[in-house]
Formats: structure tokens, sequence, C-alpha cells
């Protein structure tokens, strides 16, 4: 909205018609505004107007459309970061015990960064103290043992960007080790995996806070080789599309073990279909997608 004043519900539906928006259904409209807020709902919209006039075929079910799919989108990318965030935390845990003990990650010897392995640690902590009196593992180490936490069992305690953290100031041979677990054996292997995590926490957050993916330009584009470069949509002046979505999708199939993959593939076939109008290409998706992958 152009406009800083307060606007009722009302009145944003007469600015939706007054630029040329359809609205079939005003009472469902008014709802779905009053539900969804207008500044959040007119992002949705933008690929359906040009200097705020809308195209004559746009509908208000259009706007609803590109915004229940990419909810339901968001969810289906969420659930499946989840598992390579339980992945990257099992393996790191069980590559650094083997090596430092369960109790090495409170050395801060044992890490490049001591600054950035102490603020880790502490928030952490912080996490334990919060959630001792609810978490059962808590209880039995702290409460029960009197002795500290595992490292397989601490790393519940951190989140994607902590334990991608963690990661990153580890000792290069223990990251070889685990970059090699997820199939990444060339030299920049450790730096790769690197990068990927910090791709997935970044996916991560926007899909956790509902941000809006649809139609999003990424500044912090994904590293992709070049068969993945190859996938991306190419523009008429022979570039190709790595700010959308599509290359961190990419990222997650290298990630996430091949049934899972093909099941959030399926998954987000099946959502297109459930939403026929919404255009992939505005998340980065070549019309071919589906073969190619």
């Amino acid at each position: 909205m152009a406009d800083k004043d307060f606007k009722t519900i009302d009145e944003q539906i007469e600015i939706l018609r007054s630029r040329g928006l359809t609205i079939e259904d005003e009472a469902e409209a008014k709802d779905f505004l009053l539900r969804n807020n207008y500044y959040r709902v007119s992002g949705y919209s933008l690929t359906l107007r040009k200097n705020d006039v809308f195209a004559k075929s746009a509908t208000f079910q259009n706007i609803e459309d590109i915004y229940n799919f990419d909810h339901e989108f968001r969810h289906i990318i969420l659930h499946h970061i989840e598992t390579i965030e339980v992945q990257m935390k099992s393996i790191y845990a069980y590559e650094f015990t083997k090596v430092y003990g369960p109790l090495g990650y409170l050395d801060a010897a044992n890490f490049s960064n001591q600054a950035k392995h102490k603020e880790i640690v502490d928030k952490a902590n912080q996490q334990k103290r919060q959630r001792l009196a609810h978490e059962a593992y808590l209880k039995h180490f702290i409460n029960d043992l009197h002795q500290e936490i595992p490292l397989w069992a601490y790393v519940d305690l951190l989140t994607i960007s902590d334990i991608s953290f963690l990661y990153s100031i580890s000792e290069r041979p223990i990251k070889e080790t685990i970059a090699h677990r997820f199939g990444l054996t060339m030299n920049r292997g450790p730096e790769i995996l690197g990068q990927y995590m910090h791709s997935m926490t970044i996916i991560r957050n926007l899909c956790a806070h509902g941000s809006r993916i649809y139609n999003r330009l990424f500044e912090q584009k994904p590293s992709l080789n070049k068969k993945e470069q190859a996938l991306l949509i190419r523009r008429e002046d022979g570039t190709m599309d790595n700010a959308h979505f599509f290359g961190f999708f990419l990222i997650m199939r290298r990630l996430l073990p091949a049934e899972n993959f093909a099941e959030m593939k399926e998954a987000v076939i099946a959502l297109t279909e459930k939403y026929p109008f919404v255009r992939m290409d505005y998340y980065g998706f070549r019309d071919d997608w589906k073969e190619t992958l």
C-alpha cells in the first residue's frame, strides 16, 4: 500500500478493486485479508501486477492460491531440512566423538575459533537450563548421573545454525570425514559442506518464520557444480538464474538420502497439481524439472 494511514478491510478491498483486481467472493477476501495481513498478502500479488495495476485476468483467488501454495511448500521444505539437520548432528557427533571422546566438544583447543566455540557452548548451556525441567535425557545426565552431557546427546541442544558453525570451526580431518559421509569426496568437500549447511540454515529460518519463498531473490546464492548449473533456468542473455529457490532444492538433493529426496519431489509435484495456477518458474524451476531431477 502506498498510503501509510490505517485502512479498514473494506478500504483495502476497494484499493485492490481500484487497481483492477477481480474479487468474486468479497466476504472470503475480507476474511483472508483479516487473517493474513494486507501487507503480507500484497507480496504474493507482485507477479500479477505492474506499476500497481493488475493484469486483466488477475483475481483475488489467484493471490490466495499463490499464498496457500507457498505456505504448504515451506512446510514440505522445512520437514526435509529437519532430516538434514538431524543427519548432520548425528554424523558430526559420531565422527567427532570417535576422535576426541564424548566430552571433547567442551575443550576449545579442539576447535579453530575459540571465541565462536564459547558462543555456541554458552548458547547451548542456556538451552540446557531452560529445558532441564522438561527433558528426560537432561534430567538423567544432570540430576541422576551428575555428569556432563556426551556430545551425542548434547547435539539436541544445538540449532541447525549452531551445528553448522561447530562444523565450520572443527579441525579439517574431522570435516573431511564428515563431508565424505555426505558423498563430498573432492578436495573442497569440507568447504562445500560448510556452504551447504549455511544455505540450509538460511532456508530453514525463512520457512520456520513463515517468510515468502515465492519469487524471492536470494543475495546469498547456493554453490552449485556445473551439472547442477545446467539444470537452472537460462535467461535470454544466456546467463543462468541462480537467484531463486531452485538452487537450494538442488543442494537438498545432495544432502538428503535418495528416498527422502524422492518423497520431497513427489510432495511438491502433488502441490503443483493442487494449485495449477502457481508457476514454478517463480521458484526457479524449469518446465522440465520433474524429468531432469
